[in-house]
């Protein structure tokens, strides 16, 4: 439905995490007995979870332990890692930066160029461990790094931008054909990031194996207050998955669509999977892993822009080892730990078996759900923020 905001002026109302809640089935399901595996052409992961193309969340050794773990770590070959011979010294000398230096720290250290040799260098790493390897470029660097990392070995490569389009308009520089990229490729190319049913649908069409589905919702993402731009994750997981579910039935190819970023907790993984995704793409959970490169610190991919930072350091602290975030058990009781233990119980408790059956779960509005009887917890953390 949609509402007028000023004279002949619609708009639609669209929905977050926190807006929602699921219903309990009327069935449940051992939890230890659902299957939470996902597919992205012909890669098969334990876990639906990404972790996400951001230098302070993946390098190669953090790839490696996400793919042993079931998941999958995505590498940004923009990057720090395929910049510099050692990144682990450069990613140490963002981490003691003060506060008020870092974006400008980021921005000196991103103007070293990509180092082609290295990309080959990083993905044989990670195919050394026999884990799966995905890593991922803006659409400018797609044509040269594509076929090195596919050379070298690389399972899924990943195209993405802040707004992903199958039409882009240019009269100064020849505009990237995503659909020609990805016929030349041998591998699966994902595309991101998305947010609305048309665009999902030309990209799908255009053969891509998987979507990332979101903008501007990361917790080191600023791309919502500089440009604007964004939908909520809830609405813009819907619409989009609507469109998988649409290009499936008329062609028969079923295109995994992975929510990615605005997921700080289990709850949002599951409501996030609830409401169509096959999948989640998480950065600051990780981030906060102690296997992280960042050590303790997240920051955008858009942050070192030399004239428009889109994005910002923030320090998220190191609370357990990825084991911990992915499978417990949990020392905190926020949400931010054994996530995929929450998504099983979930499932469970929706009585859900696969996650194509937790997509069909019952949703309802529910702007409360967070703060309804929970006055003690509110005073508990307020008391324990002012020690």
């Amino acid at each position: 439905m949609a509402f007028f905001i000023g004279r002949d002026r619609e708009a639609r109302r669209a929905y977050g995490f926190d807006e929602i809640a699921l219903v309990p089935g009327d069935v449940t399901v051992n939890p230890d007995e659902v299957d939470v595996s996902l597919i992205i052409g012909d890669v098969k992961l334990a876990i639906p979870f990404l972790a996400s193309a951001m230098d302070g969340v993946v390098d190669a050794p953090f790839a490696i332990a996400m793919g042993q773990a079931g998941g999958l770590g995505v590498l940004n070959l923009d990057g720090i890692n395929s910049r510099y011979k050692k990144p682990r010294e450069v990613l140490s000398a963002i981490a003691a930066a003060k506060a008020e230096d870092a974006t400008k720290l980021l921005q000196e250290v991103y103007r070293k160029p990509v180092q082609e040799d290295l990309i080959a260098e990083r993905v044989k790493e990670i195919k050394k461990a026999k884990v799966p390897c995905a890593v991922s470029c803006i659409p400018q660097n797609a044509e040269r790094f594509g076929a090195i990392a596919e050379d070298a070995g690389c399972d899924i490569f990943v195209v993405q931008s802040t707004v992903a389009t199958v039409r882009h308009k240019a009269s100064r520089y020849q505009p990237f054909d995503i659909a020609r990229f990805i016929k030349e490729r041998t591998i699966p190319v994902m595309v991101g990031n998305v947010v609305t049913y048309s665009v999902a649908l030309e990209l799908m069409e255009a053969g891509a194996s998987g979507l990332l589905i979101g903008v501007g919702p990361g917790a080191a993402c600023t791309t919502r207050g500089v440009l604007g731009l964004g939908v909520p994750q809830v609405t813009a997981t819907v619409d989009c998955a609507a469109a998988r579910d649409f290009h499936f039935k008329r062609s028969g190819r079923y295109v995994p669509i992975i929510t990615d970023g605005g997921m700080s907790t289990g709850g949002d993984i599951c409501k996030a999977i609830a409401c169509g995704s096959d999948g989640v793409m998480v950065g600051s959970a990780f981030a906060r892993t102690k296997e992280a490169p960042g050590q303790g610190f997240h920051w955008g991919m858009a942050t070192p822009h030399q004239n428009l930072p889109r994005g910002t350091r923030i320090q998220v602290g190191v609370t357990g080892t990825l084991e911990e975030i992915l499978f417990g058990p949990s020392r905190l009781d926020d949400g931010s730990q054994n996530l995929v233990g929450a998504l099983r119980t979930c499932m469970g408790s929706v009585g859900a078996s696969t996650l194509r059956e937790m997509q069909t779960t019952e949703i309802v509005i529910a702007p409360s759900i967070k703060t309804e009887g929970k006055l003690f917890q509110k005073a508990q953390r307020i008391g324990m923020g002012k020690g």
